[in-house]
């Protein structure tokens, strides 16, 4: 199954994928509708944050490259309506961001985070393959 993630310096060396902090855990979020997705990056703009891209990717890659990351997969469903604050973030950004002008050296738990040292090549192994099915 194919799912929308935001990402920042996209096929960049310096790419890193949008990431919040939910109770706690670093949480990236795959949207399965890319209306969603849309809808979100631009209230990121809105909030100055830099315009991430939206990829389609393979849902299972995305959750292999989470755990070896140490992130949290949050999957938002088509349809898919808040009952908490937490939830809420899963629609729309906090209101307070951490400072992105230095992310690339951020480190894990940071609103956005570059991939940890290594993981990017997981990343682009995950685009090559997927590439490879088309």
């Amino acid at each position: 199954m194919l799912v929308h993630v935001l990402l920042y310096d996209a096929g960049q060396d310096s790419e890193g994928i949008h990431s919040l902090e939910v109770s706690g855990n670093t949480a990236v979020l795959m949207f399965e509708n890319r209306d969603d997705a849309d809808r979100y990056a631009g209230l990121l703009e809105a909030q100055d944050f830099p315009v991430p891209t939206i990829e389609a990717l393979d849902r299972e890659e995305i959750e292999i490259f989470c755990r070896q990351a140490g992130y949290e997969p949050r999957l938002v469903e088509s349809g898919f309506v808040p009952k908490t604050d937490e939830d809420r973030l899963l629609l729309a950004p906090p209101s307070a961001n951490r400072d992105v002008s230095t992310w690339q050296e951020s480190e894990p738990g940071d609103e956005t985070a570059a991939p940890p040292t290594g993981k990017s090549s997981d990343l682009d192994e995950i685009r090559r393959r997927l590439e490879g099915l088309l």
